[in-house]
C-alpha cells in the first residue's frame, strides 16, 4: 500500500473533528510515524499533508486562517444536500456540485452549507436531536425532494435536566410510555432553504408538505428574511390548509458569508453559539399542525431502499434499544468507524 492510502486509512483516526482543535503539522507528522508500515521522512509527510489538504476526496483539510489540520467533515454527499437548499430561482445549473467552478456558485454552496451547520447547532442547543439526510440528493436528486426532508428532528417526550443542567431520559417516564405503547418522542420532517422567491414559493411549499406526511410536523426553515407581503399572506394561506410550520432565522447573505465554516459551527460549545445566536432574527410566518403519530412503517419501507432513512431508522432504534439519547453524528461515527458504511467520500 502506497503512502497516500496508508494515510487515507490512518488519519480519520487521529484528526480532531473541530478546526478549533487542530493539530500542527510537526505535531501530525509523530502521530502518524508510529502507525505508518514503514519509515517516510518528514518533508515527505509534510508533503502529502500539504498536497491531501487540496484534494477534495481526502480527510485531511487545513485550516483555512491559521496554522494545523483536522479531519474534513463536509463530503460529496453533504456538498449536494446543501445544494437542494438553493431554489431554482438562483439558476446554479443540473451539473455535479463537485466539478462547479464558479466563483457565484462557490459563494452560494458556502452560505448553504453554514446555514445547515447552523440549524444543526440550534436544534440542539434548544435540547432536540436533529438528523441529516445527505446521501439521498447524491443520486436521483430532482425526485428525492419531493420524497426525503433535509432534516429530521427528534423531541423527547421523557426528558429531565440533571443537577448540572445536561438532559436526559427519565427512566420512569419512558416506562410509561412504553406500557401505553406509545412513542417518546415527536419527529419533524424539515426542509432547509436560503431564501424564497415568489417563483419557487409554490414549489418549496408542496416540497416541504410531500416530505413531511409520515412526520408529526412538518416546518419549512429559511435562512434569509421574507419581505414581501404577498408572499406572508400565501404561505399563512397554506399553512392553514394544510399545516405547514414556516420560520425564518432572519440571516441574510452577508451575515452568513461572515460566519465560521460548517465545521467549526458544529463544534461550538453553547457558550459560543450564544454569539452565533445573537445574530437571529427569527421570525414565525406560520406554525406547523402537529399530528398525534407518525407513520413509523414508512421509514422502514424507505430504509430498505434509501442510505439515510435506513441510518435513520438505525439511529433511532439504537437511542430507544439503549433507553438513552444519543446524537445523529455521534451514533453514524460509531457505526462508520465499526466498518459497517464505507460511502463516505471527502470533499472541499
Amino acid at each position: 500500500m502506497n503512502l497516500r492510502d496508508q494515510l487515507k486509512e490512518i488519519l480519520p483516526d487521529i484528526l480532531p473533528r473541530n478546526p478549533a482543535h487542530a493539530i500542527k503539522g510537526t505535531e501530525l507528522i509523530e502521530l502518524v510515524k508510529y502507525k505508518l508500515k514503514q519509515d517516510y521522512s518528514d518533508a515527505t509527510l509534510r508533503y502529502h499533508f500539504s498536497i491531501m489538504s487540496c484534494d477534495p476526496s481526502s480527510p485531511i483539510a487545513k485550516v483555512e486562517h491559521g496554522q494545523g489540520y483536522y479531519l474534513r467533515s463536509t463530503t460529496i454527499h453533504s456538498l449536494n444536500s446543501a445544494r437542494n437548499l438553493i431554489g431554482g430561482h438562483h439558476h446554479l445549473g443540473s451539473g455535479d456540485v463537485a466539478a462547479m467552478t464558479s466563483s457565484d456558485v462557490t459563494v452560494v454552496m458556502a452560505r448553504a452549507n453554514k446555514f445547515r451547520a447552523v440549524v444543526l447547532r440550534y436544534i440542539e442547543a434548544i435540547g432536540q436531536f436533529p438528523f441529516a439526510f445527505e446521501q439521498s440528493f447524491s443520486s436521483d436528486a430532482a425526485a428525492n425532494r419531493w420524497k426525503v426532508p433535509d432534516l429530521s428532528v427528534l423531541q423527547w417526550l421523557t426528558t429531565k435536566s440533571t443537577d448540572d443542567d445536561r438532559l436526559v431520559i427519565d427512566q420512569d417516564r419512558l416506562a410509561v410510555y412504553r406500557r401505553l405503547a406509545s412513542p417518546p418522542f415527536r419527529i419533524a420532517s424539515v426542509k432547509l432553504r436560503l431564501d424564497l422567491n415568489q417563483t419557487d414559493l409554490s414549489e418549496d411549499l408542496y416540497q416541504c408538505l410531500a416530505t413531511s406526511e409520515w412526520a408529526n410536523t412538518g416546518e419549512l426553515m429559511i435562512a434569509a428574511s421574507i419581505e414581501d407581503p404577498q408572499m406572508v399572506e400565501d404561505i399563512r394561506r397554506f399553512s392553514a390548509r394544510y399545516g405547514i410550520g414556516v420560520i425564518s432565522f432572519g440571516l441574510d447573505a452577508d451575515i452568513l458569508d461572515d460566519m465560521p465554516e460548517p465545521a467549526a459551527v458544529e463544534n461550538l460549545g453553547n457558550r459560543e453559539f450564544e454569539s452565533i445566536q445573537s445574530l437571529f432574527q427569527m421570525r414565525r410566518y406560520a406554525s406547523p399542525t402537529i399530528r398525534e403519530n407518525f407513520d413509523w412503517a414508512h421509514v422502514s419501507e424507505s430504509a430498505a431502499n434509501n442510505a439515510d432513512f435506513s441510518d435513520f431508522e438505525g439511529w433511532v432504534s439504537k437511542c430507544l434499544m439503549e433507553g438513552k439519547m444519543i446524537g445523529s453524528r455521534e451514533y453514524l461515527d460509531l457505526t462508520r468507524s465499526s466498518g459497517t458504511d464505507s460511502t463516505q467520500e471527502y470533499v472541499a
